[in-house]
């Protein structure tokens, strides 16, 4: 695997976004969202704070990726005097148009808000194991701001098609973001400089294209041609899991996909073919994932049952 090919499988889902308005001396505190958030900054320059609190500064063209559940606020660069507690974060149908602290006539600050889904091959989560709030400054770039300002008209517009062709301006924003990262000699992700190692690429792509194999850490040592500690180690360090935890996530993340995608598979059928051993141990570690049974989970949108 290499980064062209991980950049070339993206699924890209896409939820309606908010414009956050911050004032001079304001602050926006935002609860931490079900899913990824993103924030791009249009217009204005200011901080954002994590659960730490540590401040990273924002600027026009700047990509913030907030983790899931993350709580986090939006400043403005002057002295922060007032704040405006959101009680849940955009999403769903109709989003908040916008979402302001201080005047909506004159914001500092200027923002387009919403969730993301980003995944590789449908079943790995970019983001998953992002653990901080990540700021990208993509100012370089100077076309990522004409793609927000795109997707944010399209979703004004709405139409046939409309779905798709956000979901293909937002992959090109995301795909000029994890080139921004990539070349970062404190790469928050550090999946993403593991792509580029053949061997874990192997076992990755294995378990993706296979998840219903009998996977075990010798067999997938096996296929990356590495010793078992070794490979445990080095795969660990890369995706912020032990292979076989990963392969749980994947097999779930699949099922999950597969329940929302098609009714004509039975909940039996979906947790044979992802590798379980049995509907009621399916059932069991799905619902303690993702809080809810699998049947429930078929009624269900992406945004509100996803991790």
């Amino acid at each position: 695997m290499n980064l062209d090919k991980l950049l070339s499988h993206l699924d890209v889902q896409v939820e309606p976004f908010s414009l956050c308005l911050v004032s001079e001396g304001w602050r926006m505190e935002l609860p931490g969202p079900p899913g990824v958030m993103l924030h791009f900054v249009l217009k204005g320059e200011g901080v954002v704070r994590g659960p730490d609190h540590r401040a990273q500064r924002m600027k026009p063209c700047c990509l913030v990726v907030v983790p899931r559940g993350a709580k986090h606020a939006l400043e403005s660069a002057q002295r922060v005097q007032h704040a405006q507690r959101i009680q849940a974060p955009p999403q769903g149908v109709p989003v908040p148009p916008q979402l302001v602290a201080g005047s909506p006539d004159s914001p500092d600050m200027m923002i387009a808000c919403g969730l993301v889904q980003v995944r590789y091959g449908e079943a790995l989560g970019l983001f998953d194991h992002l653990r901080d709030v990540l700021v990208a400054d993509l100012s370089p770039v100077p076309e990522v701001q004409k793609l927000f300002e795109d997707l944010l008209a399209e979703q004004a517009r709405s139409g046939p098609g409309s779905k798709l062709l956000k979901a293909c301006l937002m992959t090109q924003c995301l795909v000029h973001l994890l080139r921004s990262v990539y070349n970062d000699a404190d790469c928050p992700l550090p999946w993403l400089a593991a792509v580029e190692n053949p061997q874990l690429g192997r076992a990755l792509d294995h378990i993706l294209d296979h998840p219903g194999t009998h996977h075990t850490v010798e067999s997938l040592a096996d296929v990356a041609a590495m010793s078992r500690s070794g490979f445990a180690r080095q795969f660990t360090t890369a995706f912020g899991l032990p292979p076989m935890s990963l392969v749980r996530n994947i097999r779930l993340q699949r099922a999950a996909h597969l329940l929302r995608r098609s009714d004509a598979l039975s909940i039996e059928a979906v947790s044979r073919r992802v590798g379980f051993a049995s509907r009621s141990q399916f059932s069991h570690a799905f619902k303690k994932q993702y809080g809810v049974s699998p049947a429930e989970h078929r009624g269900l949108g992406w945004g509100r049952a996803s991790h």
